[in-house]
Protein backbone atom coordinates (compact mmCIF):
# COMPACT_ATOMS: atom_id res chain seq x y z
CA UNK A 1 0.00 0.00 0.00
CA UNK A 2 1.18 3.46 -0.37
CA UNK A 3 1.81 5.64 2.32
CA UNK A 4 -0.84 7.59 3.81
CA UNK A 5 0.01 10.60 5.20
CA UNK A 6 -0.73 12.09 8.94
CA UNK A 7 -3.58 13.91 7.49
CA UNK A 8 -5.12 11.63 5.00
CA UNK A 9 -5.38 8.54 8.36
CA UNK A 10 -7.07 11.71 10.48
CA UNK A 11 -9.79 12.31 8.03
CA UNK A 12 -10.65 8.77 7.25
CA UNK A 13 -11.22 8.22 11.50
CA UNK A 14 -13.03 11.57 11.65
CA UNK A 15 -15.28 10.45 8.32
CA UNK A 16 -15.77 6.97 10.24
CA UNK A 17 -16.95 9.19 13.66
CA UNK A 18 -19.48 11.33 11.22
CA UNK A 19 -21.37 8.16 10.02
CA UNK A 20 -21.09 6.36 13.25
CA UNK A 21 -22.83 8.79 14.69
CA UNK A 22 -25.22 9.60 11.68
CA UNK A 23 -25.93 6.02 11.90
CA UNK A 24 -26.48 6.01 15.40
CA UNK A 25 -28.62 9.70 15.30
CA UNK A 26 -30.84 7.37 12.89
CA UNK A 27 -31.48 4.59 14.57
CA UNK A 28 -32.99 6.66 17.39
CA UNK A 29 -34.94 8.22 15.42
CA UNK A 30 -36.50 5.45 14.02
CA UNK A 31 -36.65 3.80 17.16
CA UNK A 32 -38.83 6.82 18.76
CA UNK A 33 -40.89 7.34 15.88
CA UNK A 34 -42.03 3.50 15.86
CA UNK A 35 -43.16 4.14 19.37
CA UNK A 36 -45.19 7.62 18.91
CA UNK A 37 -47.04 5.29 16.54
CA UNK A 38 -47.79 2.76 18.41
CA UNK A 39 -49.34 4.52 21.57
CA UNK A 40 -51.27 6.69 18.66
CA UNK A 41 -52.67 4.04 17.68
CA UNK A 42 -53.39 1.77 20.61
CA UNK A 43 -55.32 5.53 21.83
CA UNK A 44 -57.19 5.31 19.19
CA UNK A 45 -57.90 1.55 19.35
CA UNK A 46 -58.72 2.15 23.27
CA UNK A 47 -61.26 4.94 23.02
CA UNK A 48 -64.89 3.45 23.55
CA UNK A 49 -66.75 5.23 20.83
CA UNK A 50 -70.08 2.76 20.72
CA UNK A 51 -70.33 2.19 24.12
CA UNK A 52 -70.06 6.06 24.92
CA UNK A 53 -72.86 6.25 21.73
CA UNK A 54 -74.73 3.67 23.49
CA UNK A 55 -75.16 5.07 27.10
CA UNK A 56 -75.79 8.35 25.67
CA UNK A 57 -78.41 7.32 23.81
CA UNK A 58 -80.09 5.44 26.50
CA UNK A 59 -79.17 9.02 28.87
CA UNK A 60 -81.27 10.89 26.39
CA UNK A 61 -84.24 8.68 26.17
CA UNK A 62 -84.34 8.35 29.66
CA UNK A 63 -84.91 12.27 29.68
CA UNK A 64 -88.12 12.10 28.32
CA UNK A 65 -89.50 9.30 31.18
CA UNK A 66 -92.62 10.28 32.47
CA UNK A 67 -91.92 11.66 35.94
CA UNK A 68 -95.46 11.99 37.40
CA UNK A 69 -96.92 9.39 39.69
CA UNK A 70 -95.83 7.77 42.44
CA UNK A 71 -92.82 5.69 41.39
CA UNK A 72 -90.71 8.75 39.77
CA UNK A 73 -89.43 6.29 36.86
CA UNK A 74 -87.33 8.74 35.50
CA UNK A 75 -84.84 9.11 38.53
CA UNK A 76 -85.58 4.99 39.17
CA UNK A 77 -84.28 4.53 35.43
CA UNK A 78 -81.11 7.43 35.75
CA UNK A 79 -79.62 5.52 38.72
CA UNK A 80 -80.04 1.73 36.98
CA UNK A 81 -78.24 3.51 33.74
CA UNK A 82 -74.93 4.78 36.46
CA UNK A 83 -75.22 1.16 38.09
CA UNK A 84 -75.27 -1.12 34.76
CA UNK A 85 -72.40 1.34 33.41
CA UNK A 86 -70.46 0.48 35.80
CA UNK A 87 -70.65 -2.62 36.34
CA UNK A 88 -70.55 -3.40 32.86
CA UNK A 89 -68.31 -1.23 31.25
CA UNK A 90 -66.33 -0.19 34.50
CA UNK A 91 -67.38 3.14 33.67
CA UNK A 92 -68.30 6.02 35.80
CA UNK A 93 -71.61 8.19 33.73
CA UNK A 94 -72.96 11.47 35.44
CA UNK A 95 -75.59 12.95 34.10
CA UNK A 96 -77.62 16.11 35.29
CA UNK A 97 -81.34 17.08 35.85
CA UNK A 98 -82.67 19.13 32.63
CA UNK A 99 -81.58 22.39 32.86
CA UNK A 100 -84.99 24.81 31.73
CA UNK A 101 -84.77 28.12 30.74
CA UNK A 102 -87.26 31.06 31.81
CA UNK A 103 -90.03 30.47 29.62
CA UNK A 104 -90.27 26.54 31.21
CA UNK A 105 -88.59 24.71 28.19
CA UNK A 106 -85.79 22.42 28.05
CA UNK A 107 -82.03 24.39 27.61
CA UNK A 108 -79.84 21.37 27.76
CA UNK A 109 -78.22 18.89 29.32
CA UNK A 110 -75.19 18.17 30.58
CA UNK A 111 -73.22 14.24 30.07
CA UNK A 112 -69.91 12.96 31.79
CA UNK A 113 -68.70 9.17 30.68
CA UNK A 114 -64.90 8.25 31.75
CA UNK A 115 -64.05 4.74 32.27
CA UNK A 116 -60.53 5.21 33.62
CA UNK A 117 -58.88 5.82 30.17
CA UNK A 118 -61.00 7.50 28.15
CA UNK A 119 -63.21 10.72 29.43
CA UNK A 120 -66.12 12.15 27.60
CA UNK A 121 -68.28 15.43 28.26
CA UNK A 122 -71.04 16.62 26.13
CA UNK A 123 -73.80 19.49 26.78
CA UNK A 124 -76.58 18.00 24.81
CA UNK A 125 -79.53 20.36 23.80
CA UNK A 126 -83.09 19.62 22.42
CA UNK A 127 -83.45 20.55 19.22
Amino acid sequence: MARLSDETAQWIVLMGFIVSFSLFFLAIMLNQSTVVGQTTAEAVSEFPKEDIRGVRNVVIQSMFIDQEGNFNNRSHVQSEIKNISLARQNAVVYFSDPVYDANGTFAYYFIHYNNGVSAYNETWTFP
